[in-house]
């Protein structure tokens, strides 16, 4: 039966305290009475932050593991972010006991965004390194613990999967072009689609002659000799002699890890066109970003860059002007996931992907907030693939894994990966500081990075 009723009758009876029962007479409609049962808890306050410490572990060999935990108001919640530069381990766990634990004491643990901008600025000086990885543990234990309490993966709040899971691209290397073919077939047969390929080190060092800078006693014995010459003139015969084995069937890829001039790098890539690359990474030094406008005039090789990037200045431009096909940043570098989402917010609009970096020297928490992040983006390109040892993986519980050329996340609120703390301690850091060793041409002079 259809209800008529003016709305001045209704205000009458409501008056009367009949509107109520009027109106539950509508499909849907409820009463909220004194009937209803009431709640009789007391809404709860903030989430606080009550400590932020670093957690300082070795279980990898040559990796100097720095993990951020922070701890809560609630008793036994907690997020976990990592804030791994293995070159200053030492110099980000006293920014995280001796500024950042003392900043975020009693802050509100959801407002993820206030604390990092709060954060950033709280050292006047910004975009370092060191405070960076210190800030981005922060950031991704936030997000952690934000997952934890919705009872969701960090990749639902940022909007959910785009993919099932992220493909990856493996590292394939050899002192030979045999040697490298047969790890090129190794790594086909577990699945990659995608291969980076590398003649030796970075900069093929084996096919350098004699390091006069030795002989001269200048510099260190344990310094590297590199000289442009032969990795420049190997690299193209690289590409010739793995595509004739594998064909078209394989996506290659290649760090040049800017040991070259920029000229020398723009004639490079402008010789393997013809070789089809998936991309050619980090041919430029940070530094050396002005010569990215005659790289993009001369050659439409795919570029990857920004591993070394930890300022907007230097991301923003290559991303706007086209200059770049990929950004990989590194995620601890410039200070988080919440950072690391807007640069892929940004990129999207310019049809930029990205390639976060993701080496063995990031945690399995770094992994995976990579990975939340990947899932969720719509321009998502490629993740750089790690295989955890064994000690690692005990260390840390919910490691993501690597299948089929895949990296497949543990489906669990927050960022899925736990920490074995009393495992942890069993792996103390290695005495070597993990200083990046110098290498050098003939002459003496350092090679970037």
């Amino acid at each position: 039966m259809q209800m008529n009723i003016s709305r001045r009758r209704l205000l009458g009876l409501a008056g009367m305290g009949l509107g109520g029962a009027l109106l539950s007479s509508r499909p849907g409609s409820e009463v909220l009475g004194s009937e209803q049962p009431q709640s009789t808890q007391k809404p709860a306050g903030p989430l606080k932050i009550t400590k932020v410490r670093p957690i300082l572990t070795s279980p990898q060999p040559g990796v100097r593991f720095v993990v951020v935990k922070v701890e809560t108001s609630e008793p036994g919640l907690y997020g976990l972010g990592c804030a791994t530069f293995n070159q200053r381990p030492l110099a980000v766990k006293a920014a995280v006991e001796e500024y950042l634990d003392p900043f975020c004491r009693g802050r509100d643990a959801d407002n993820i965004e206030d604390i990092w901008q709060t954060a950033y600025t709280s050292s006047y000086w910004r975009n370092g390194p060191v405070l960076n990885n210190a800030l981005s543990g922060l950031d991704q234990a936030l997000w952690d613990i934000k997952g934890k309490r919705a009872g969701l993966p960090v990749y639902q709040l940022l909007g959910g999967k785009c993919r099932f899971a992220v493909v990856c691209y493996a590292h394939a290397s050899g002192r030979t072009l045999e040697q490298l073919a047969e790890n090129v077939q190794a790594k086909k047969e577990q699945g990659f689609r995608h291969i980076r390929i590398q003649l030796g080190g970075y900069g093929s060092p084996h096919l350098s002659g004699g390091a006069d800078f030795r002989e001269s006693g200048f510099g260190s014995a344990r310094d590297t000799h590199m000289d442009a010459g032969p990795y420049l003139k190997s690299v193209p015969q690289m590409f010739e002699y793995i595509r004739s084995k594998f064909g078209d069937e394989l996506n290659l890829l290649h760090d040049i890890h800017e040991r070259v001039e920029p000229v020398e790098a723009i004639n490079l890539c402008k010789e393997l066109e013809k070789y089809r690359p998936f991309f050619i990474e980090d041919p430029l030094a940070p530094e050396a970003i002005g010569y990215f406008r005659m790289l993009r005039h001369q050659t439409c090789v795919p570029i990857a860059m920004g591993e070394l990037f930890n300022s907007p200045h230097e991301w923003i431009g290559l991303i706007s002007e086209r200059l770049i096909d990929f950004i990989r940043v590194h995620i601890s570098q410039v200070g988080g996931l919440s950072v690391a989402r807007k640069i892929a917010a940004l990129a999207e609009w310019f049809q930029v992907r990205t390639a976060w970096h993701g080496p063995a020297d990031v945690s399995p928490v770094g992994h995976a907030a990579n990975a939340h992040l990947d899932l969720a983006i719509h321009n998502f390109g490629i993740q750089e693939a790690v295989a955890f040892n064994q000690a690692t993986q005990d260390v840390f519980p919910g490691c993501p894994t690597l299948k089929n050329g895949y990296l497949q996340i543990r489906e669990a609120p927050g960022l899925g990966v736990d920490i074995d703390e009393p495992l942890a301690r069993k792996f103390p850091l290695p005495e070597h500081p993990g200083y990046w060793e110098p290498v050098r041409r003939r002459d003496g002079t350092t090679v970037r990075p």
